[in-house]
């Protein structure tokens, strides 16, 4: 079957960010910095068993609206489930509107987003992979994406949240949470809302974030 690999899908049937295939690019290098071969895709019929099962990661990057069918959702959510990984970036907390396992692998939905603007992400985890060479006051310009409710509770490990003092526009208040991740079964899932800028991709920090993510929902621990 040969060397697991990273699946990287960008399929949007909403808005489609300019940043796509800057960050698809990014992730394939990064992917391949970590021992994974990774493909980019924007194909549903890629969602099969056999497919997913040679996975060590999917990765949904600012995907938007209905991007699966629903063959490819129950195969997603087997995969999942299964232990496979889960690495959601930006607005793919605008994915699957409809698919409740979907809304609730996430613990919550997107709601909207000041304009691009500075401010401060405030990390408070640095024992996971995914923040922990984050600094802990991160000043960082992004879309600062608001939620339709706060995931904190249901089941998710909030890494870093958003500083509101610092920007205009956040609804969320003093606890805003904006990259967490969970174990879903067997499972893992890593969201971070932020990525909205190609810029972003290119940033050391951010690759640096993306890539202990990545590490993480793969097992990286376990060395492939």
């Amino acid at each position: 079957m040969g060397n697991p690999d990273v699946l990287i899908y960008t399929r949007t049937a909403g808005f489609r960010h300019d940043s796509i295939p800057a960050g698809a690019a990014a992730l394939v290098e990064l992917a391949g910095a970590v021992g994974f071969a990774a493909e980019t895709s924007e194909d549903p019929a890629v969602f099969t068993a056999e497919r997913l099962g040679r996975c060590a990661a999917v990765v949904f990057l600012s995907t938007t609206g209905t991007v699966l069918t629903p063959s490819g959702r129950a195969a997603f959510e087997a995969y999942v489930r299964g232990g496979g990984g889960f690495l959601a970036i930006h607005a793919a907390a605008n994915a699957e509107p409809d698919w409740p396992f979907y809304g609730d692998l996430l613990g919550t939905r997107f709601d909207g987003h000041p304009e691009i603007q500075p401010g401060v992400v405030c990390v408070d985890a640095h024992d996971h992979p995914g923040t922990a060479l984050l600094p802990g006051r991160w000043e960082w310009t992004d879309e600062w994406y608001n939620f339709t409710s706060n995931p904190r509770g249901t089941g998710v490990r909030v890494l870093a949240r958003a500083d509101e003092s610092t920007y205009r526009g956040g609804t969320l208040g003093p606890d805003h949470p904006l990259v967490w991740c969970r174990e879903a079964d067997r499972g893992r899932v890593f969201f971070t809302a932020l990525g909205h800028a190609e810029k972003a991709y290119r940033d050391e920090t951010f690759r640096s974030h993306l890539t202990g993510a990545l590490r993480w929902v793969a097992g990286a621990t376990r060395t492939p």
